[in-house]
């Protein structure tokens, strides 16, 4: 087979006796059968989970790792450290769980659970995790550094109700979703970044980076006029209270931060061996090669998200013949080196969760129909200054697509005066949990600078696409 060493070092097979019989392996594969990609394929599942059966000339490969796995596992304590918890109530039983086996691991300092938090993949959505010089790739999450970004533009809230039609117009026409990619996208300084040049993985996705910057992702993402009502005299970009015309978006990464998630989430799982339960929590120490090269693909994502929200507010506000007179963005799904209150430097990941440290300003939507929150954080060290990143759901996609009825959310809609384009059941209004609840749980953890009430909603129509926030 025309399968090299360099490969399998790229597929991210590990040195040692697996690399070995991984080789003798394919040697003895008959090549009319047996292509690269299929057994890239093999490969992947059988480092993903060794206990699922695949094609029987890898049956030895999958001995041998689960044999490997069982010698070299990490040990993790059995009774979790406490964490701080905020609006426990209104939260399933399966984000505790994730919480709890995350608090076990030995990097572990502290954590903290959001009132928005629900089951996700790794950390729960919500969950806050502070270790100590490692870094946890599927705790930042497969959208890095996914944000929400606010535009206020000083025209009054009623421009809305007049120009309906010229505003959707606006949105399709400064909007892509999903798997959607433009013909002749915008440049941007983010995608000369030397950083492509350095990583042989970046460098093969600078090419999709450029197609889809400037584009949403689907799911619960979002791009949407709404009227912000400034309440504070003493805001931050001297505006005096009132309404005024809003632009809010929500996206992230787009694939270029999912690939890297996931390609340093299988080398963190083959460098770090825990138990079942967590071994998506598997991280890379910090002091390491994979773990520095991590570090900065995350910051160049979390970039690159920033990159594509402020085209789409450019293009906006070039259409509307005006500059933003305020401008609120915050991110989560990503990771921060911090300091505790003791003194300690830590990796603060915040996996659905806002940073909320003294002073920091950001913003905490509802639904379509609820409104959304501009915070100023308290910087409450318990939380580990941080705050929601939303609503939070109350149900699961599946359980929204299987349980709501159509024409009652599109009443819902109309009643509250909601123009929708794109979305589906799984992202109605219903499927979140109550704004206000979750505000108010989390009172001791920001300020109330304002507030937005959505009014013009564009997001993914591909009913194909599946979301992993």
């Amino acid at each position: 087979m025309n399968i090299t060493s360099k490969e399998l070092i790229a597929w991210n097979v590990p040195n040692g006796p697996e690399f070995k019989l991984c080789l003798t392996l394919i040697e003895s594969l008959d090549e009319t059968t047996w292509t690269n990609e299929k057994i890239k394929a093999e490969l992947e599942m059988v480092f993903a989970d060794p206990t699922v059966k695949g094609h029987p000339e890898f049956d030895a490969l999958r001995d041998l790792v689960l044999e490997r796995r069982k010698s070299d596992v990490v040990e993790i304590a059995e009774v979790p450290k406490e964490f701080a918890l905020y609006g426990g109530d209104g939260i399933e039983e399966g984000a505790f769980r994730q919480m709890n086996n995350a608090m076990r691991l030995p990097i572990t300092k502290a954590g903290a659970l959001m009132p928005d938090a629900h089951q996700g993949y790794g950390l729960p959505i919500g969950g806050v995790l502070a270790t100590e010089n490692a870094i946890i790739p599927y705790g930042v999450g497969v959208d890095i550094g996914c944000r929400m970004c606010l535009s206020v533009f000083d025209i009054q809230a009623d421009f809305i109700e007049a120009n309906r039609d010229y505003l959707k117009t606006m949105l399709n026409r400064s909007t892509k979703f999903g798997r959607a990619t433009f013909k002749k996208p915008q440049d941007h300084e983010v995608l000369a970044h030397p950083l492509f040049d350095e990583n042989p993985l970046l460098k093969g996705l600078q090419k999709k980076a450029a197609e889809q910057i400037g584009s949403s992702g689907g799911g619960n993402h979002f791009v949407e006029f709404g009227i912000c009502e400034i309440l504070d005299e003493n805001n931050e970009w001297n505006l005096s209270p009132g309404k005024y015309l809003s632009l809010l978006s929500h996206s992230g990464s787009r694939g270029f931060g999912a690939t890297i998630a996931n390609h340093y989430t299988k080398l963190a799982m083959a460098q770090t061996k825990l138990p079942d339960e967590v071994r998506h929590l598997a991280w890379l120490d910090l002091n390491s090669e994979a773990g520095q090269e991590y570090w900065l693909a995350m910051n160049l994502a979390g970039d690159y998200a920033s990159a594509c929200h402020h085209q789409i507010h450019a293009k906006v506000a070039r259409d509307l013949q005006v500059e933003p007179a305020a401008r609120v963005e915050n991110h989560h799904n990503f990771a921060w080196k911090e300091t505790l209150a003791d003194g300690t430097e830590v990796i603060v990941h915040r996996k659905g969760a806002t940073p909320a440290g003294k002073g920091v300003l950001g913003i905490i939507p509802g639904s379509m129909t609820a409104p959304g929150f501009i915070v100023r954080g308290k910087g409450d060290a318990s939380a580990l200054n941080s705050a929601s990143h939303g609503a939070g759901r109350a149900m699961s996609r599946t359980q929204a697509k299987n349980s709501l009825d159509a024409s009652e959310v599109a009443k819902h809609l109309k009643d509250h005066g909601i123009d929708l384009i794109g979305s589906g059941l799984d992202e109605a209004p219903m499927a979140y949990k109550n704004i206000h609840e979750v505000m108010d749980a989390q009172k001791d953890l920001v300020d109330v600078v304002g507030t937005f009430l959505p009014k013009v909603v564009r997001m993914c129509g591909d009913e194909f696409f599946k979301e992993v926030d």
